[in-house]
């Protein structure tokens, strides 16, 4: 299953936020920060990548139900439940 032009835009908008993030946390642990706030700016960071990630799976739930065709794989249930999984 192949991201469409709107999800894929969305989850490149989120991975980008999440690589200026992580950049920031290099910055600070390069910066001597605090563990405290590295920390919690890595949190940021896992949850950013966690939101590309359900948008992305959402994404190509929605394109399967929408297809034209109505051709749905006999495997899509399966697949989307492992790549939830993968992100639990």
């Amino acid at each position: 299953m192949k991201l469409t032009d709107p999800t894929s835009d969305a989850v490149l908008k989120r991975l980008r936020r999440a690589r200026g993030q992580l950049d920031g946390v290099i910055t600070m642990i390069e910066n001597g920060r605090e563990c405290r706030d590295i920390v919690t700016q890595l949190a940021a960071v896992s949850r950013a990548l966690d939101r590309a990630g359900v948008k992305a799976i959402s994404g190509g739930m929605r394109d399967c139900l929408n297809a034209e065709d109505g051709d749905v794989p006999e495997d899509w249930e399966d697949e989307m439940e492992k790549l939830f999984l993968s992100l639990a």
